[in-house]
């Protein structure tokens, strides 16, 4: 693995914490599935983790109503808890375990509450202020990969021991 150097407005997922850290992000969100803006918020949340993009949380109450619908995959977190999963469905399309959420956050993640998080990679556009996101590789993971951080990310073949 080479570490790559963050450039002016740069961050490096190498120099983020383990355990994670949680804080507000500024830029809004707006999520787009099956040609459907579901999510345009400006309440967001990041969860910075060392090797991964950020995962982007925003409020249950911003998405559109009747747009998720329980799924029955739950893992656990180390640090945040039990997750559960969400599908997407908008019209005829769904996304299976498109979203997560932590409704009983452990302590110091209890922000999470009421908020989600969408694998990028399951819908069709995900955007992080104007900026388009890429998902982070592979399937386990959600992260948003945006123009201001720099990995190598966990995620891609060959990271799993990381």
């Amino acid at each position: 693995m080479i570490r790559q150097v963050p450039g002016p407005g740069q961050e490096s997922v190498w120099d983020y914490p383990r355990p994670p850290r949680l804080e507000s992000e500024p830029r809004p969100v707006k999520i787009v599935f099956n040609g459907v803006a579901m999510v345009e918020s400006s309440e967001v949340l990041r969860v910075l983790e060392t090797s991964h993009p950020p995962n982007i949380y925003v409020p249950f109450e911003q998405v559109a109503p009747e747009v998720l619908q329980r799924n029955p995959q739950r893992t656990v977190c180390e640090w945040k808890g039990a997750a559960e999963y969400w599908d997407v469905c908008v019209g005829e399309r769904t996304a299976i375990a498109a979203a997560w959420s932590y409704p009983l956050p452990r302590t110091g993640y209890e922000a999470l509450t009421d908020y989600v998080s969408f694998y990028p990679g399951s819908m069709d556009a995900c955007y992080l202020g104007e900026e388009l996101v890429t998902p982070q590789p592979g399937r386990f993971y959600g992260g948003w990969i945006t123009g201001d951080v720099v990995g190598p990310f966990k995620g891609g073949s060959g990271t799993w021991g990381w």
